[in-house]
């Protein structure tokens, strides 16, 4: 998998400094699009580093003040992203507390080799009454669920 798409790096001075994205979802009256999911960490470069290295695409990274660092991660395919910051009390969380967030995958056996090669540690597959799972962990502790429901297409 390659993605060559830019990190955004810098904030945007005016609205009209950022590009239009012909591909983004929408924001329609009573719509609520889930955008970015926290994750607790002690050290974003090396929860950055491992995400990247899961294949997620690394979408932002900018300190738009002093102290602060925002980094956003999107897993590939999703319109879900995750955030990893620092210098926000308002995402203040245990680091290595948030569990079980799903990735829906088409082929588990091709995402648990996918992420296995890419030098993440994934659990053998489980058959849990025909809906599969394989669990992986950040380097926090974290916690990833790789699930695949055949009649899903």
């Amino acid at each position: 998998m390659t993605d060559d798409r830019p990190t955004q790096t810098e904030v945007p001075e005016s609205l009209e400094a950022i590009p239009d994205d012909p591909t983004a979802d929408p924001v329609l009256p009573g719509n609520y699009l889930l955008e970015l999911v926290p994750v607790p960490v002690t050290d974003l470069e090396r929860a950055k580093e491992f995400y990247v290295r899961a294949g997620f695409h690394a979408d932002v990274d900018v300190t738009p003040a002093d102290g602060v660092r925002i980094v956003q991660l999107t897993p590939p395919g999703s319109h879900c992203s995750i955030t990893l910051a620092e210098g926000l009390p308002t995402l203040d969380m245990p680091p290595g507390t948030l569990r079980g967030l799903h990735l829906v995958v088409a082929d588990l056996e091709a995402a648990r080799a996918d992420l296995i090669a890419r030098g993440i540690e994934v659990s053998p597959t489980e058959d849990l009454g025909g809906v599969f799972y394989a669990w992986f962990a950040d380097p926090d502790g974290n916690t990833w669920a790789l699930q695949h429901m055949p009649w899903r297409q």
